[in-house]
């Protein structure tokens, strides 16, 4: 098997400029408005409360809209990521946003050793981070090295129901095609294209993902000396997951358009560090 970081982050390297100059991701709107937070911190202010003076770490940060974001709700916030181009871009957005935003180039599963054991109050991780990983387990494991006790897990996700549909049929039926359980092997993949609206042309496209279930991140999670304190499954994903199945309601996320309640498309889940 190819080693699936060289693969994965070739894929994310190429896409970084192009994500940061899509309209989807709304860079520019983050210069102009200093209130200004991304789609996906703006949904869980409910559930996420104050993060004032809180020290964190956004994992898989990308280009940073989530880090500098949570840093606007007054966290003081490292971002890590593997890819030197996004985190470049990162680095942009947090000068042109005004966000005092550190960022550090590491896997994921090294974040424990380059960054501060046991010195964080929050690990934040936003939508299709853990696709990308072979093992929740290990992934967990990184979390509780990185929490002080106390310390929370703040992740949203998309829903392993919703990575295991087949998003290629066009007959409206939702049919499973993809593993919901964690596999050994990667599903791999070979696509042009990205997630949000660009007219690059990408030359990068292999890709190696993995889903992981709803229990199998809970156990993992609470194997890693976690207490989980709050999960909620979403109707809604903050991306159009199914093109031509959803409708953008006004609060910013797509829901199927028949039937919404069919489908969890994403979910929400916090823990904290026990001990």
């Amino acid at each position: 098997m190819l080693d699936y970081r060289s693969v994965n982050r070739a894929n994310w390297d190429e896409r970084a400029a192009a994500h940061a100059a899509s309209p989807d991701y709304a860079l520019d709107r983050f210069a102009a408005d200093p209130d200004f937070l991304s789609s996906v911190v703006r949904f869980d202010l409910p559930r996420l409360g104050d993060v004032t003076g809180l020290r964190g770490v956004h994992l898989q940060c990308h280009i940073g809209t989530d880090t500098v974001s949570l840093a606007r709700r007054g966290a003081t916030m490292t971002g890590l990521d593997f890819s030197g181009p996004a985190l470049a871009e990162a680095r942009r957005l947090a000068h042109r946003a005004g966000a005092d935003v550190d960022f550090v180039e590491a896997d994921v599963y090294d974040a424990a050793d380059v960054l501060d054991a046991n010195g964080y109050d929050l690990v934040f991780t936003g939508v299709g981070a853990l696709c990308w990983l072979p093992s929740v387990t290990r992934w967990a494991e990184v979390v509780a090295r990185l929490l002080k006790p106390g310390g929370r897990l703040f992740i949203r996700e998309g829903h392993p129901m919703l990575w295991a549909v087949d998003d290629r049929r066009t007959d409206g039926v939702l049919a499973l095609e993809y593993p919901y359980f964690e596999t050994v092997e990667p599903i791999v993949w070979d696509e042009g294209g990205t997630y949000v609206a660009t007219d690059a042309v990408f030359t990068q496209n292999l890709s190696h993902e993995w889903n992981h279930g709803i229990g199998e991140l809970v156990s993992a999670v609470i194997a890693a000396g976690l207490q989980v304190t709050m999960f909620t499954e979403h109707d809604s994903a903050p991306w159009e997951a199914l093109p031509g199945r959803m409708t953008l309601g006004d609060d910013g996320e797509w829901r199927l358009t028949e039937r919404p309640e069919r489908l969890p498309l994403t979910y929400t889940l916090q823990a904290v560090k026990t001990g």
